[in-house]
């Protein structure tokens, strides 16, 4: 029994220390999301206005990436719990997303600034963003693969939401080459994909739920 207490709860301790750091990483990365979002100080009227219509695109970026990363904090958070009592593969692939969730600021600066006129910020931006929700793929796929961890969640549902994520960002990637107004425009489309996917799920699940006839 002693074996198993301390086994439990060094799982839990690491469990615990991870989703600390995962939750210091995540909120340093949408605070920094905020620093490219200001407008100078001792400028005359025109100039103000002038400046606040230029800090459009910046604020976009940063609610665009606050959002995504919010995203990526909910998933991350369920998956870490499993990924830390298994340690091996699913921990050091949770390690590496939040090395990716760190430098979002930096692909989201060059996408306010330089977005409108430049694919190689727009296809880093895509890239960056499916890279981190592939390796969250692969986090839940060695978890339900490899270590038989069920709780982790249902294998198509899950599935199908990261992957909603990867076809669009990864799609957007050449896109952007040719028409960088295009790539941004078609990730819009992942907002009714992913709410489409959540309302199949919640009748998987009343449907699993209610009671026999």
């Amino acid at each position: 029994m002693g074996g198993v207490s301390n086994g439990s709860t060094s799982a839990a301790a690491r469990s615990d220390r991870l989703i600390t750091l995962s939750d210091g990483i995540f909120a340093i990365a949408m605070t920094l999301l905020a620093l490219d979002v200001r407008v100078p100080g001792n400028l005359d009227s025109a100039q103000f206005r002038d400046e606040l219509g230029d800090v459009v695109p910046a604020l976009a970026a940063y609610a665009l990436s606050f959002l995504i990363l919010s995203i990526f904090w909910r998933d991350q958070r369920q998956i870490l719990l499993m990924a830390a009592r298994t340690g091996g593969l699913p921990q050091h692939l949770a390690l590496a997303v939040l090395g990716v969730i760190a430098l979002v600021p930096f692909p989201t600066s060059m996408l306010a600034e330089y977005g409108a006129r430049e694919p190689l910020a727009v296809a880093s931006y895509a890239f960056t963003i499916c890279l981190i929700d592939l390796l969250q793929l692969g986090m839940f796929a060695t978890l339900r693969g490899r270590h038989k961890v069920q709780e982790v969640g249902e294998w198509g549902d899950t599935a199908a939401d990261l992957g909603a994520t990867v076809v669009v960002f990864g799609a957007s990637v050449p896109i952007a080459f040719f028409a960088p107004h295009g790539a941004m425009w078609f990730w819009l489309a992942l907002f009714p994909a992913k709410v489409a996917l959540g309302r199949r799920e919640q009748r998987r699940e009343a449907r699993r739920s209610a009671p026999p006839d």
